[in-house]
C-alpha cells in the first residue's frame, strides 16, 4: 500500500499543488484545505521545520575585504554553514518564494528599507522564526515534531468535500 495520497490529480499537478500549500502554510501561519490535502501538507511542512531545526545553527565567520572612498578594511560576515546551505537550497527547490507585503501604515520608503537586505523572505522566516522556536521547545520537553495541527470544519458546501485547516502551533 502507498503511503502517499494522490489526490485524484497526475503527478506533476499534485506536486506543484502540494508546494504551493505547504508554502502558503509556512508563510501564513494557517490554511484551508481538504482534509486528504491537508494530511499531505502536514507531511511536507514537519519535514521542512525539521530540517531546518537541526540545520539553522550551522554558521561559519568569513572576514571579507571591503573598500570604502579606496580605503581597503576587512568585514566578518556571517556565511551559512554546509549543512545550512544544503538545507536552504532544498527549500528553494521545494517552496515557492513569497514576496513581502508592505504594511498598511507604511511608507514605501520603510518597506524598501526593511526588505532590502532579504532576497528570500520565506526561506528566512523558516530559519530564523520556526526553527529556533521549534528547537527551544524540542529541548524543553524532549520530543519533537507536532509543528502543525489539523483541525475539521465540516463539509464543503456544493461538493461536501471533508473540509479542514491545518496551523502552525
Amino acid at each position: 500500500m502507498a503511503s502517499h495520497r494522490k489526490l485524484s490529480r497526475p503527478t506533476d499537478q499534485r506536486m506543484a499543488l502540494l508546494r504551493n500549500q505547504v508554502s502558503y502554510l509556512l508563510w501564513n501561519g494557517k490554511l484551508e484545505t481538504t482534509y486528504p490535502r491537508a494530511k499531505e501538507v502536514q507531511k511536507l511542512a514537519e519535514k521542512y521545520i525539521t530540517l531546518a531545526m537541526n540545520t539553522y545553527e550551522d554558521t561559519v565567520k568569513v572576514e571579507k575585504a571591503k573598500f570604502v572612498k579606496g580605503a581597503k578594511s576587512n568585514v566578518e560576515v556571517l556565511n551559512d554553514g554546509p549543512k545550512k546551505l544544503a538545507a536552504r537550497r532544498i527549500f528553494m527547490s521545494n517552496l515557492y518564494d513569497m514576496q513581502e507585503t508592505k504594511g498598511d501604515k507604511e511608507s514605501r520608503t520603510a518597506y524598501k528599507i526593511r526588505t532590502s537586505d532579504v532576497r528570500h523572505p520565506l526561506i528566512e522566516k523558516i530559519f530564523n522564526e520556526y526553527a529556533p522556536k521549534f528547537d527551544k521547545i524540542a529541548k524543553e520537553k524532549g520530543q519533537r515534531g507536532g509543528y502543525t495541527a489539523i483541525y475539521k470544519i465540516g463539509p464543503r458546501r456544493g461538493d461536501a468535500a471533508e473540509m479542514a485547516i491545518i496551523q502552525i502551533l
